[in-house]
């Protein structure tokens, strides 16, 4: 099996289940050691042990990516367990009230989505490049948009709104650190099977082919798919690869 990522520390966020989890196997597959993180302290030790059964090295860590001190707690953390960063996955997020107009959204959720989607990432980036430019430069940050980074989507605004925020954010951070030879690249599902999907159906009382019709590859996608796609993009072969937002959507943006 391809080792494309051997001798490469790597962070994720949202390690617990779903993308998270599927990118943790992905990149333990290709040779990475990881330091796997999550506010689900549970799930982020069911996936570390599933990383550990493939051979791979991982260590989980409890975070909360809203909260600066927490951060900075992990990425200590992660220089001490992988001796140096070499990429990270910020990958941690919520859909709030994904099935209500903006008027109908309540503060406190808005401000909670926003708060993990998009300042979540801020500060697990501005602590991540601090590390690899205290390293002497070079590493890859990959940030998860989706498509609601490049769309608009009905009774989504504040996940739609953080997530246009992330893929800003990341493009700014590309432009600043790409000379010190830090990548960062945005990666924008489309509807994949995860647990948010699930909640999203349950809350609409839509049914899975309510997004198949949407997507022209004709179904869902899978997590594995996105986990290749960010292996890929954290990996020294995509090199010359930065300040882009990937949709890996089955065709639903185009």
């Amino acid at each position: 099996m391809s080792d494309f990522l051997e001798n490469h520390g790597i962070i994720i966020t949202g390690a617990a289940s779903g993308i998270g989890r599927a990118t943790a196997l992905r990149c333990a597959e290709a040779g990475a050691s990881l330091v796997l993180a999550d506010r689900d302290i549970e799930g982020c030790n069911e996936t570390s042990q599933l990383v550990q059964k493939l051979g791979g090295q991982a260590e989980p860590v409890e975070v909360d990516v809203a909260n600066a001190d927490s951060v900075q707690t992990l990425i200590s953390h992660a220089v001490d367990t992988l001796g140096k960063i070499d990429g990270a996955f910020n990958n941690a997020g919520i859909e709030g009230q994904s099935t209500r107009r903006i008027t109908d959204w309540d503060e406190d959720v808005f401000d909670l989505t926003m708060g993990i989607n998009l300042k979540g990432v801020w500060l697990c980036m501005k602590y991540e490049v601090d590390q690899m430019l205290s390293q002497g430069g070079g590493g890859s940050i990959v940030n998860t948009a989706s498509i609601a980074g490049l769309v608009g989507l009905k009774g989504g605004g504040g996940y739609t709104a953080s997530k246009h925020g992330v893929v800003g954010l990341s493009k700014t951070a590309a432009l600043e650190f790409s000379s010190k030879g830090v990548r960062v690249n945005t990666v924008c599902p489309g509807t994949i099977e995860t647990p948010m999907i699930d909640r999203l159906l349950d809350d609409s009382g839509a049914e899975s082919s309510f997004f198949v019709e949407k997507t022209p590859i004709g179904r869902l996608g899978k997590p594995q798919e996105i986990g290749d796609a960010v292996a890929w993009l954290l990996s020294d072969k995509a090199s010359l690869v930065t300040g882009i937002a990937l949709p890996v959507d089955g065709g639903w943006v185009a």
